[in-house]
């Protein structure tokens, strides 16, 4: 049976009633049964999705099955060919990056990964990227520039790694490059936070010429539960904690830190990879369209515009909230 969130409750029954029906002989009158319950199901995940509160919103962009990067370039791109390596010090396994086609344009792919099972969870650092992850995602986007390839980033990390190991090596001074390089590399970069976007850790490759955001997904400058450690001295307060830091796609499209929201599935991408692949797609191309449009000089500034302008834009929504 599908794994259910605490507020998922009232489908929980009808999930394991499902999985029951779809496992009998397959009759017209089974099936009848089958398609019925599919459409209460989706009347109920409607209704308890219509009014989600910050915190179960967080809940979502963790789900165990939510489509991450390998999903997505597996129902969204062609030809994936992987690059490892910063040529530095080694290849971070919680940074992917890679040439592919999209729709038969060829671009760059970056994004984390945190992993689906135990083994694999643990081979990605569970998303957690190290400074030679961002090092391998610029030393790829330079190649991107370099044959006039757009960008396609998709983010989904808690944070950065803060292992001592991390430290040493200069992770923030990896972050901070990836900044500053991001801002004026010469080809369109499209940002897409399709789980939880965490800290500098998401935002060391999240610079472009647009944020999109997946409707259930998250974006904040610490997790809930940090947070609620630092104010209140209680990781326990992490419901609190997350509606105060407005992690919200609805917040966030309020305070002029994202420009587009996509929609998911009813229920959230987990209950059908494909098709929020397919929502993903769809605003994909119009944004991806509209920054190719550009040319370099005007894109460039307004990328520079775009990001200086955001502490601005987000001080009357601060106010009001």
């Amino acid at each position: 049976m599908p794994e259910t969130l605490d507020f998922e409750e009232p489908i929980a029954p009808l999930l394991k009633q499902l999985e029951e029906l779809t496992a009998l002989p397959k009759t017209d009158s089974v099936q009848r049964e089958i398609d019925a319950l599919r459409r209460k199901i989706e009347g109920i995940r409607a209704d308890v999705y219509a009014s989600l509160t910050p915190w179960q919103r967080v809940q979502v962009a963790r789900h165990p099955n939510r489509p991450g990067l390998e999903a997505f370039i597996g129902l969204m791109f062609d030809e994936f060919v992987e690059l490892h390596g910063d040529r530095r010090f080694a290849d971070d396994h919680a940074i992917m990056t890679g040439f592919a086609h999209y729709k038969g344009q060829p671009v760059l792919v970056v994004g984390h990964v945190k992993g689906v099972d135990t083994k694999e969870k643990i081979f990605r650092n569970f998303g957690y990227a190290r400074p030679e992850g961002y090092r391998k995602a610029l030393r790829a986007m330079k190649l991107a520039e370099k044959f006039a390839r757009p960008i396609i980033v998709f983010i989904d990390t808690p944070a950065a790694y803060p292992g001592i190991e991390s430290e040493e090596r200069g992770v923030a001074e990896a972050i901070a490059v990836n900044l500053r390089e991001m801002m004026v590399i010469d080809t369109p970069i499209v940002v897409i936070v399709s789980g939880e976007g965490g800290s500098g850790g998401a935002l060391g490759i999240a610079v472009g010429d647009a944020v999109l955001m997946q409707e259930y997904a998250i974006y904040s400058v610490i997790p809930p539960e940090g947070c609620a450690a630092i104010l209140w001295r209680d990781a326990n307060k992490k419901v609190e904690a997350s509606a105060a830091l407005k992690l919200t796609a609805p917040d966030l499209l309020k305070a002029g830190i994202i420009d587009h929201i996509i929609p998911e599935p009813v229920g959230g991408a987990h209950t059908d990879p494909a098709a929020a692949a397919n929502l993903v797609g769809g605003v994909l191309d119009d944004i991806l369209a509209d920054v190719a449009a550009m040319d370099s000089a005007m894109r460039l500034e307004k990328r520079y515009e775009k990001f200086r302008n955001m502490g601005r834009a987000g001080i009357d929504f601060v106010d009001e909230g």
